[in-house]
């Protein structure tokens, strides 16, 4: 099963979501707003991406937080408490496909590619 984790007004979750669906592709959705960030994923996120992903530094969330708080992000660890705290911050959507694999993002070739793999 694929799970989408994101926010259900963000345009790339939208898209992900459609085009999932479109392509009769069985998904679960993670709503960030309503059940949080998993913090026990975190870690296996940040291993297969990367906490320079995973952070959307040019985001409107981002760009809301004080100079301190950005300056501070500079590891996995700062990484992942700015993500628990500010679930908005997270690049989207985040996938977790059937092979286990993590993408984040809305990207049409790597979606195809993946459903191609089963």
């Amino acid at each position: 099963m694929i799970t989408v984790y994101g926010i259900p007004n963000c345009d790339s979750v939208k898209k992900a979501r459609a085009w999932l669906s479109g392509h009769a592709a069985d998904f679960l959705f993670h709503d960030f707003k309503k059940h949080g960030v998993p913090a026990d994923l975190l870690p296996p996120w940040l291993a297969a991406v990367g906490w320079q992903t995973l952070v959307n530094r040019n985001g409107s969330t981002w760009r809301k937080l004080s100079d301190a708080t950005r300056q501070a992000v500079v590891d996995d660890a700062s990484a992942s408490a700015l993500m628990l705290a500010w679930p908005s911050v997270i690049k989207r959507p985040v996938l977790a496909w059937h092979d286990g694999s993590i993408s984040v993002g809305f990207d049409v070739e790597a979606f195809a590619l993946q459903l191609a793999r089963g």
